[in-house]
């Protein structure tokens, strides 16, 4: 089974979700939102100077490392992101 299968008919768990089907569909070919798509490139450079410390730095320290390159993030979204 690939990973994009599901181990359950989509329609029975839509119906056992309380979902449109059609809903599940569209939604799977939405493409990513504008904060989605700014996140990954935020988790992207968040993990580079996480490895960068040898992994010893944590959300205030990785904030304040993108905050000195002068990224506008909030300490909090950058502990959302490290989680």
């Amino acid at each position: 089974m690939s990973a994009h299968q599901a181990e359950f008919p989509i329609r029975v768990m839509a119906r056992v979700l309380r979902v449109s089907a059609s809903g599940f569909y569209a939604w799977r070919s939405r493409p990513a939102s504008a904060r989605a798509a700014r996140d990954a490139d935020l988790t992207r450079r968040i993990r580079t100077i996480h490895a960068g410390s040898r992994q010893t730095y944590g959300a205030p320290r990785v904030h304040a490392e993108l905050k000195a390159e002068g990224t506008a993030i909030g300490r909090k979204r950058v502990a959302r992101l490290m989680r």
